[in-house]
């Protein structure tokens, strides 16, 4: 098999490359071979010390964040998964580079302090949305008024600016709700996690976070029966693709309902080759909140299809997307994108290189890689009498110290790393339950404090 070689920023690598060329010559290095793999750290700031890029061979090595994601089975490479037969045409016309300010919101709350207001802030954005597909299912548009709906969806912008995690979390586990509903709500905080993470001014995240809300109001004028099909022959899918003007002229006809809300209803099923609907728009031609909620919606209709009792794994979704970059999908924004949810979301079930298996219960921005994550079963998959919670970031921070100071070898310690996710159903975790556990610790630690100080 020959050598793959893949560009890689120096930034981009991780543990497990096979680094197979520089962009300068080895001789000028300290390496002896013209090709190794990276097992430490060390060997990582060394290249980022040398080097702009490198090449690695992702064939006998691990690949890049986004070029390595795991490969989709049959049964997703050849589902419809947006309910249309996918035109794979490659974009060649330009595209304006995005626009991103870096580190605009850095503020950052506590999770377990932010999860109080996101939890009960969770169950308004459910009421509301209700509320107003409840009055289109009985053709009262006389008595829609979408003021509170436009009320919580920027109390959830301002939710997720204090803390993308909080409303993640809620999110993130899929509950008994209708799936008309839960999709909305969520592929909304996926859109303002995005948004948050471009930079985007926190007005657009309100038209944006409001317009996903909002997107498949028109579908209430469909039959059920359609909406619920897997397989559509091309006149249903003709029918199919009438709810995104549907869902436009009842916002135009909605007291309060702003253009650029209704554009983003109106724009997030076209694609960037043309092949998307109603308008078949190309390229830039497709505003920006447009394009973002395409991939948001493209992204949790992945993760969460419908008739599913549970979510896939985020890589394999991921891994799609990827595969769409400049056919439905812009590049670039693709690319953010999966910076901007990490391959591990916050819910995310993964075992580890010491082959535990664990739940992502927080993310770490600085490092994507390495979130928290609460360990539930043993390297035999046997569930633990406790579940202990592991700073993945600390954990390696901690032992490279120990390496750095010579008190150990890299050959007498091991580093954790996250091996794969896992499909939710793979194993019987309650990931409710340790969502629970996990956000409630704080407040149940300092409870106990004060009550063993009043003792003492």
């Amino acid at each position: 098999m020959g050598i793959k070689q893949v560009k890689v920023d120096v930034n981009e690598l991780s543990l497990g490359m096979y680094v197979s060329g520089l962009d300068r010559p080895w001789s000028q290095t300290p390496f002896p071979l013209q090709g190794f793999y990276l097992r430490d750290l060390q060997e990582v700031n060394q290249l980022k010390s040398l080097c702009n890029y490198v090449y690695i061979d992702v064939e006998r090595g691990r690949g890049p964040i986004a070029a390595n994601l795991k490969k989709l089975d049959s049964k997703l490479g050849k589902s419809k998964t947006v309910g249309r037969e996918r035109d794979n045409a490659v974009l060649t016309e330009p595209i304006a580079p995005l626009k991103i300010q870096r580190n605009l919101y850095r503020e950052i709350q506590p999770l377990q302090k932010e999860v109080k207001k996101a939890k009960q802030l969770h169950q308004k954005v459910y009421g509301a949305v209700v509320e107003v597909i409840e009055l289109l299912e009985n053709k009262q548009l006389e008595n829609i008024s979408l003021g509170e709906t436009k009320k919580v969806a920027s109390e959830m912008v301002d939710s997720v600016l204090r803390n993308p995690d909080a409303f993640t979390w809620l999110s993130r586990v899929q509950e008994k709700d209708e799936y008309t509903y839960s999709h909305a709500v969520r592929s909304s905080v996926w859109a303002i996690l995005f948004g948050r993470h471009i930079g985007l001014p926190k007005r657009d995240l309100d038209v944006l976070a409001l317009g996903v809300l909002l997107k498949d109001v028109g579908k209430v004028m469909l039959d059920q029966a359609l909406l619920v099909k897997v397989e559509r022959n091309p006149d249903e899918e003709k029918i199919y693709e009438t709810f995104v003007e549907l869902g436009c002229e009842i916002l135009r006809k909605t007291q309060g309902v702003e253009p650029r809300v209704i554009s983003v209803v109106k724009t997030h099923c076209e694609r960037l080759n043309g092949s998307g609907y109603p308008a078949h728009l190309v390229g830039d031609k497709i505003p920006l909140l447009g394009k973002i909620a395409g991939i948001v919606t493209f992204y949790d209709h992945v993760t969460n299809p419908r008739g599913s009792r549970h979510p896939i794994a985020p890589s394999k979704a991921v891994a799609r997307l990827y595969e769409l970059r400049n056919i439905q999908f812009q590049e670039e924004l693709v690319v953010e994108f999966i910076r901007a949810i990490g391959l591990y979301p916050t819910g995310t079930l993964v075992e580890l290189s010491t082959g535990e298996v664990a739940v992502v219960v927080e993310q770490n921005f600085e490092r994507r890689l390495k979130p928290k994550v609460m360990v539930v079963l043993d390297a035999l998959k046997q569930e633990m009498a406790e579940s202990v919670l592991l700073d993945l970031a600390e954990d390696d921070k901690r032992k490279q110290a120990l390496l750095d100071s010579g008190k150990k070898t890299r050959y007498e310690i091991e580093k954790i790393e996250i091996a794969r996710d896992l499909e939710p159903g793979s194993y019987d975790v309650d990931i409710s339950g340790i969502r629970d556990q996990y956000l409630m610790k704080t407040e149940k630690t300092g409870l106990l404090g004060l009550l063993s100080r009043l003792k003492g």
